[in-house]
């Protein structure tokens, strides 16, 4: 393989998606910017979301070829030191290319297969994308229209979900945080951000609808609002069954990765599964989200369009949780989706609490991190896994996020000669605690 050359581009005063509202029509993102300048109430941003739109982009793209290398025996070890008593309850894969000339690559039970949640919203992107790309395979300008102009209305799909969309009014400058209902209405784009950003369940039933659509009409999305009523209540069961495959587990296996280890098997909702029923189990194991991710950056998922947007559309500038809430992750550009599962049954002395299931306390993380602070260039992929009964996971995840990220930092450290960082980027700091966030 030809010497691996990646950059990383330093921080600049915007972030994306905070500066995408004009190519995009995300008003959730605009209102972002708006708050993150001070122009309006809310949140801003760490130093680790303020990169552009051009600087969110692919770092693989020369090199399709790059496989998975073989676990590095002495990486491994150092990431299972990490993971404390409980080491049969993960499975974790690390890829750290730092260093373009030794990749190093650690895994730990990477096939150990279970639900992973809203992890799995990533298939739904990738299906979407795949319609899209095959309805119009040589026309990059009218997908980018579809995305933008298709405007999406919640219907029964959507019930119920109590995660709480942002809904921003770019004209009254106001923002509504709010669970999703009925007749609300959002570009594809926006549902694809609601999806991804905060997680939305409602707003991943409605993007599966769309992708099911798209499939099936082609050229002729988006069909009107009468058209996709009779659709849905008319076509047989079965035949919706079909539909639903051919759009999400199809593109599994057409980008090379493998339907026994990454499966979204239903809807996110339950009037989706009502409506359409889907194709059995969810799950996915660590190695298939880090080939997911490692494709995604090869512009290999689909293609370099739909690779390139997905990465964007995974970009933190939403409040960071579980693993990206790492403090240690603060500077850091994180590309990031979680997801979570739990149950509780009596237990004498146990008190059942929000991610400490002791029957399944499933959380999952994948996360793809670029440091560029100083002279400091970091860039690693770390996928987890894990069923860690009575322990508050999103903690666990958020510890092992910094300890990971430590353990990097380690094994490639700044030069001594460092200069002072540049005009627009911050040097590396503590940053919050625990983060105190709702279940997805």
């Amino acid at each position: 393989m030809a010497s691996l050359v990646i950059v990383l581009l330093p921080a600049v005063s915007q972030a994306y998606p905070l500066d995408g509202y004009p190519e995009t029509g995300i008003r959730r993102v605009e209102g972002a910017r708006l708050a993150n300048e001070g122009i309006v109430p809310g949140r801003k941003q760490p130093a680790g979301a303020l990169l552009s739109t051009a600087d969110v982009d692919l770092r693989l793209l020369d090199y399709p070829d790059l496989d998975l290398p073989a676990p590095d025996p002495v990486f491994t070890r150092q990431i299972l030191k990490l993971l404390g008593t409980n080491t049969g309850r993960y499975g974790v894969a690390v890829l750290d290319l730092s260093d373009p000339k030794q990749l190093r690559y650690a895994e730990h039970r990477g096939d150990y297969r279970q639900n992973v949640g809203s992890v799995g919203k990533l298939v739904v992107a990738l299906g979407l994308f795949q319609a899209l790309a095959d309805a119009w395979p040589d026309d990059l300008e009218k997908r980018r229209q579809v995305l933008k102009n298709t405007m999406v209305t919640a219907d029964e799909f959507s019930h119920w979900d109590h995660h709480k969309i942002r809904l921003f009014d770019v004209q009254a400058r106001k923002l509504t945080r709010r669970t999703m209902k009925d007749g609300d209405q959002g570009s594809l784009w926006e549902y694809l951000d609601w999806t991804l950003s905060v997680s939305s369940n409602a707003a991943a039933a409605m993007t599966m609808r769309e992708a099911m659509l798209l499939r099936h009409y082609g050229k002729d999305y988006p069909p009107a609002e009468p058209e996709i009523q009779r659709f849905f209540n008319e076509t047989p069961k079965k035949q919706l069954t079909e539909l639903f495959q051919r759009t999400f587990f199809e593109p599994i296996t057409r980008n090379g990765l493998d339907l026994e280890k990454l499966r979204q098997g239903s809807f996110f909702t339950r009037e989706g599964k009502r409506r359409v029923p889907g194709g059995g189990n969810s799950y996915g194991t660590a190695r298939e989200l880090m080939k997911y991710a490692l494709r995604m950056e090869q512009g290999r998922l689909v293609d370099e369009f739909s690779s390139r947007e997905i990465k964007r559309l995974l970009y933190m500038t939403e409040r960071r949780i579980r693993y990206a809430s790492a403090p240690a992750l603060r500077e850091s550009a994180v590309y990031f989706k979680s997801g979570s599962l739990y149950s509780c049954k009596q237990e004498e002395g146990f008190k059942c609490g929000k991610y400490m299931g002791n029957v399944k306390n499933y959380m999952n993380s994948v996360a793809i991190v670029e440091t560029s602070v100083g002279n400091q260039r970091l860039y690693y992929m770390a996928t987890l896994i894990s069923n860690v009964l009575r322990k508050n996971s999103a903690v666990d995840h958020q510890t092992l996020g910094t300890r990971i990220h430590r353990l990097i930092e380690k094994a490639h450290p700044e030069p001594a000669s460092a200069e002072p960082a540049p005009r627009g980027e911050t040097p590396s700091r503590p940053g919050a605690g625990p983060a105190n966030e709702p279940a997805m």
